[in-house]
């Protein structure tokens, strides 16, 4: 048996959440949400956490050399280096839209990396 603390992010109210793992890594028990969502996100977190990526990708032909962008939906974590090789890699030309795609479907997962702000 081990244990994982964890502050929950899933509402403002940041509980203190103890989580209770077996020998196979599987959750035994959750102590401290005060929610549902507190618990569904521990639950995650010990057993497959999630991020959303926020970067920049390069703009050419435009005024700004870069745009803000984020995944679409959460990405598994252990992917976030491999997501930032291709980002970093990724251009779009100018001008750029709230919404337009960089590389759709990171990795397999299902998320776009979309632009989250204009660039001319």
């Amino acid at each position: 048996m081990s244990e994982r603390n964890l502050i929950c992010i899933a509402c403002p109210r940041g509980c203190a959440i103890k989580v209770t793992l077996d020998d196979n890594n599987e959750v035994v028990s959750v102590e401290g949400a005060t929610c549902k969502n507190g618990d569904t996100y521990a639950r995650n977190e010990v057993t497959h956490p999630m991020r959303n990526l926020t970067s920049t990708v390069k703009v050419t032909g435009g005024i700004a050399p870069v745009v803000p962008v984020k995944t679409s939906i959460d990405i598994p974590k252990e992917l976030l280096f491999d997501a930032m090789k291709l980002i970093n890699e990724a251009t779009l030309p100018a001008p750029v839209h709230i919404g337009d795609i960089a590389i759709k479907n990171i990795l397999g997962t299902g998320a776009d990396i979309i632009a989250t702000n204009e660039a001319k």
